[in-house]
């Protein structure tokens, strides 16, 4: 039996290890969500298949695949499980962490340590000083040192009129009403929702949609569903349009997001 297959599911077997980096290997079912909580070490949250959604009180981040959520000890986070994940967990002590990016961010996963992260799972849990677990571990903090983070958050307002336009955005990402149409819903002018924008979520009102349409179409392809109906579902006229705007904004088309399709075992 492999190391992997008789380590714990339970985070809280992983807070108070001696050694740096915990790692756990844990699979859920679409649709699941983990209530809030957290944790007293750093947490690396990366999938090998299937998409998260990790939410804090002040945004929403999606973790698309080759992407990972950075969380520092004692933030708040609810997660939720788009597709079947297979998700791998690094539990970092805090006092040997390198990271120096915010308090949540969701960064690229090197070809490197995606491969890190694996092995270190499929080593002994209590891997000694010296051993190979303890040399994966110190790489694994150098890599996620030099990660590039990704602009995939949703920041969520605090102002009364915002979140009522937000709540039904994020509800239905296709609505293309513009912010004179969402006037009277708001209560608020479209110059004063506007202003509203740029002050309390830092994006203008259409970078903000665009983001939440594309936290949606990543959960969407995660599940495989066709590009042109994922197009339509999230607001825009033709899937070359949506495939184009995707591509510019988190650097690769959706073909590379959506599952490979599986083998055709009649020709077998």
């Amino acid at each position: 039996m492999a190391a992997a297959d008789s380590r714990s599911t339970d985070p809280h077997d992983y807070q108070n290890r001696p050694e740096p980096i915990g790692a756990m290997a844990k699979q859920f079912a679409d649709g699941f969500v983990i209530p809030p909580h957290h944790h007293t070490r750093d947490q690396l949250l990366y999938a090998i298949s299937g998409v998260m959604r990790v939410r804090t009180d002040e945004e929403a981040w999606i973790v698309p695949p080759d992407g990972a959520a950075y969380i520092r000890a004692g933030i708040r986070h609810s997660v939720s499980m788009h597709g079947m994940v297979d998700m791998r967990t690094l539990y970092i002590d805090p006092d040997g962490a390198r990271w120096t990016g915010s308090d949540l961010s969701v960064v690229a996963v090197s070809g490197l340590l995606r491969e890190l992260i694996c092995a270190l799972v499929e080593e002994p849990v209590g891997y000694g000083t010296g051993s190979r677990g303890s040399l994966i571990a110190r790489l694994i903090l150098q890599e996620i040192a030099r990660a590039p983070a990704l602009s995939l958050h949703i920041p969520l307002p605090k102002d009364a009129r915002l979140q009522r336009l937000c709540a039904e955005l994020i509800a239905d990402p296709s609505d293309r009403r513009t912010l004179d149409a969402w006037a009277d819903v708001a209560g608020a002018s479209a110059r004063t929702l506007a202003r509203l924008f740029k002050r309390d979520l830092g994006l203008s009102f259409v970078a903000w949609r665009q983001r939440v349409r594309f936290q949606n179409a990543l959960e969407d392809l995660s599940r495989g569903l066709p590009i042109s109906q994922i197009a339509d579902r999230h607001g825009y006229r033709s899937a070359s349009a949506f495939s184009a705007a995707f591509g510019k904004a988190t650097g690769r088309p959706p073909s590379k997001v959506a599952p490979a399709p599986a083998p055709d075992r009649s020709l077998s």
